[in-house]
């Protein structure tokens, strides 16, 4: 799944270990959820699309299905 949590998170000009704080988890998890080798749990990504202000659509993106068109 792409994000654009990083470029959430620089706007912000927050660390990976201060969004983790703010998440209540991890600064691993962050990292691992901006460099898309973990998807987050639908409770996790409602809390960061909250933190943000932001719908969840707009911040976690599913990867293009090569089988669908564009």
């Amino acid at each position: 799944m792409n994000n654009c949590l990083r470029e959430l998170r620089g706007e912000r000009a927050w660390s990976q270990a201060e969004l983790a704080e703010r998440l209540d988890v991890s600064r691993q998890t962050v990292n691992a959820i901006e460099t898309g080798k973990y998807d987050p749990s639908l409770p996790l990504a409602f809390k960061i699309a909250r933190l943000f202000g932001r719908p969840i659509e707009s911040i976690f993106l599913p990867d293009a299905d090569p089988a669908e068109p564009r």
